[in-house]
């Protein structure tokens, strides 16, 4: 099946330290285009180019660009914007754009790739994808090609002058090779897999698309780690690596973290898979020429929650305790830095084998790795009582749910824990600044409740406010240098640039790119870009003029009605003349309830506890599921009278929290109602007494 190609246009240093600088690496990407010689990787160490998706081979995210600066980005305006499918307003964008030579390189939301001028904004070429949409993260550059995958396995080279299709290879039985950037280096093509029932690391000849090894992130029998799935859940316990690896030239390693394990029902259940199920939740270091296994470092054994720290490893240079060591800085969801020596996977900072709760029917692991230093964020969800405000603390806990740390087991009761699998640091690009020596990532207070009763991963309860923030820790100690609560969780794609200048780039889901200081996180300005960002903002230099681009596209995690998709690449520029987008409605950050709303005239201003709606009709069986409340999501004028009743034909005593204002806390034995006046316009959340799962909302409107 071939693809098409089609022309249209749309408008739209100072010298490095050694110790901060991974020197094999950032050489190696310099020669990321056709043919390009030593004397040209200068010229892309100095940060004209931004070739390669995290920047360099260590996704360290880091321009040595230093035009744009403290005392004038302020002056930072749009060059151009480029609709790069003309205005599309759907699908999943999680893209980050390239530049070489001039040229950005980016994948649109149908997973099509465009080459656009970086001084106008003109596409250059457009190739069209024929094998259906494909969410995609982001394409690599070299040996003349532009590489990219698309749906059914297909690996695909692109002639980088014209888009023309030049091979196409489809690799079947690893793991979907769809999602995950594909990184290039020295002649090889580097890509991981997603959503297989055994995910692999792959590599892959550049120059033909033809395989040159593999390596499987569960291992077969009598493969290294086998022994730690019990009997046969090897062949379907996941532990895909679901993004793009870090490569160290000079040790000739290459770094991949894989995925959570996986059981016969769902990944929070691991009673048919005892043992520690390497190599899931890992990084692995491997040969870069054969793939053959070096060292590994396991950060969750025996993961039942969801907890893998499937993010871009990041390569550093630090001085510890006096010595310039290589490290790799990994993680995390779980909240915390695990610093390892690259070259043999050591802790040279302390990482700790800590016991835990145990859960036997789930087979728990007795200990979990913990750094010496702590995290870098709350490890158990913080409780507030009703009706009070703790200033810094979005995180606080929705009521009734039982309380647990990390790694606090479940079974079928519901456990509320945080970060949560859908917080932390998911898979955001971090950055690593040569000039402030540190790492920054954007995260997400997103709690979330194990528990078997759960289909897929994990209840992300309704009502809980879903925010996020950013922050900055020295890798040489693992301490938190600052951290700065924002209003939105950053933790799904929101990448990190910092610049030679002490600036820091990251865009937000509702729409809005960033600049702070690297220094001290104070935000300096800002730009609405007109559709929620899921990408990384870059840099690159033309004729000696800095630019800072963008792709703003939108995507539905973790909020589903995020800032309306679009297709905008963006350009920004000192002077720039293109002024910023309308401001589109903003993210609702609280998890919605599940239902759609009901008038309360239609009801009486009626809720029944434990019971489902569906088509106007209240169910006839008792329930704890999550849209237990007949109706969920009542509307109502200001000043109305509610009723909450638990029927005569309940079995169980049941009630209603109100959350966080504390209005209310009842518990009601059958045929018992309890009523409440709603004086103030807002959003009312509750959940049962009985079982917090099921969770209504009274949305009061104004007179």
């Amino acid at each position: 099946m071939e693809a098409t190609v089609h022309p249209v246009v749309h408008e739209g240093m100072a010298m490095v330290r050694r110790r901060e600088l991974l020197a094999g690496a950032v050489a190696a990407v310099a020669l990321a285009g056709a043919a390009q010689t030593p004397a040209a990787a200068a010229t892309h160490r100095a940060g004209r180019d931004f070739p390669k998706i995290g920047g360099n081979l260590g996704n360290q995210n880091h321009s040595r660009l230093r035009s744009v600066h403290r005392g004038n980005v302020r002056r930072l305006r749009g060059a151009w914007v480029n609709h790069i499918e003309g205005g599309l307003t759907s699908g999943n964008n999680q893209s980050t754009a390239v530049a070489v030579d001039g040229v950005l390189y980016i994948e649109s939301a149908l997973g099509n790739v465009f080459a656009v001028d970086g001084r106008t904004g003109r596409t250059l070429w457009k190739y069209e994808q024929t094998r259906g949409s494909v969410t995609r993260r982001g394409v690599a550059i070299g040996d003349g090609k532009v590489y990219t995958c698309a749906n059914g396995n297909w690996l695909i080279a692109l002639d980088q002058r014209t888009g023309q299709v030049l091979w196409e290879r489809q690799h079947n039985g690893y793991g979907n090779l769809e999602k995950v950037a594909v990184t290039y280096h020295d002649g090889m093509l580097y890509c991981g897999t997603n959503d297989g029932p055994r995910g692999a690391a792959l590599a892959f000849d550049a120059r033909t698309g033809d395989m040159i090894w593999h390596f499987w992130g569960v291992p077969g029998p009598g493969e290294f780690g086998n022994d730690t799935w019990e009997g046969d859940s090897w062949q379907t316990g996941g532990a895909t690596p679901w993004m793009h690896c870090a490569i160290d030239p000079e040790l000739g390693l290459v770094y991949w973290t894989f995925g959570n394990a996986r059981g016969a029902n769902s990944s929070q259940d691991g009673s048919g898979r005892g043992g520690q199920n390497l190599f899931a939740n890992s990084i692995v270091a491997m040969d870069l020429k054969t793939g053959a296994y070096r060292w590994h470092f396991q950060s969750v054994h025996h993961d039942i929650w969801d907890m893998d720290n499937v993010m871009a490893p990041v390569l550093v240079d630090a001085r510890i305790r006096g010595r310039v060591r290589k490290l790799v800085v990994y993680g995390s969801k779980t909240g915390m830095y695990y610093i390892l020596d690259r070259a043999d996977g050591s802790a040279p900072l302390g990482i700790d084998e800590v016991p835990v709760p145990q859960e036997p029917r789930q087979k728990t692991w007795p200990t979990q790795p913990f750094p010496r230093q702590g995290g870098w964020t709350e490890l158990t969800p913080v409780r507030q009582p009703l009706g009070t405000e703790i200033p810094g603390a979005p995180h606080r806990a929705v009521p009734n749910y039982t309380i647990g740390s990390l790694f606090a087991p479940h079974w079928d009761e519901p456990i509320l824990s945080i970060p949560g699998h859908g917080g932390g640091a998911d898979w955001s690009h971090q950055s690593y600044s040569h000039s402030t020596r540190l790492v920054y990532t954007g995260f997400g207070y997103v709690a979330a409740a194990h528990s078997l009763t759960e289909s897929s991963n994990g209840l992300r309860p309704p009502g809980e406010y879903q925010t996020g923030g950013i922050v900055a820790v020295d890798p040489s100690t693992n301490r938190v240098r600052w951290k700065k609560n924002m209003p939105y969780s950053l933790a799904h794609g929101n990448g990190i640039l910092t610049t030679a200048a002490d600036l820091l780039f990251i865009g937000q889901p509702d729409g809005n790119l960033l600049c702070l200081d690297a220094r001290d996180g104070r935000e300096l300005w800002r730009w609405q870009t007109g559709a929620a960002i899921s990408s990384s903002p870059i840099a690159y230099e033309i004729d000696g003029e800095q630019y800072v681009a963008v792709f703003a596209g939108g995507t539905s995690i973790p909020y589903g009605n995020s800032a309306p998709r679009g297709d905008h690449l963006w350009a920004l520029k000192l002077g720039g003349t293109v002024p910023p987008a309308a401001t589109p409605p903003a993210p609702v950050i609280r998890r919605p309830v599940s239902g759609s709303p009901v008038d309360g005239s239609a009801v009486g201003n009626t809720v029944v506890l434990a019971r489902t709606y569906q088509n106007g009709q209240v169910g006839t069986v008792e329930s704890t599921a999550v849209n237990a409340m007949a109706p969920t999501h009542l509307r109502v004028p200001v000043g109305t009278t509610v009723t909450f009743l638990n029927p005569a034909d309940n079995v169980n005593v049941h009630g209603a929290t109100q959350f966080f204002e504390g209005l209310f806390d009842v518990r009601l034995r059958p045929d018992e109602s309890f009523q409440y006046t709603f004086t103030r316009p807002g959003e009312y959340f509750f959940n049962d007494t009985h079982s917090p799962r099921p969770t209504g909302k009274i949305e009061v409107l104004p007179a």
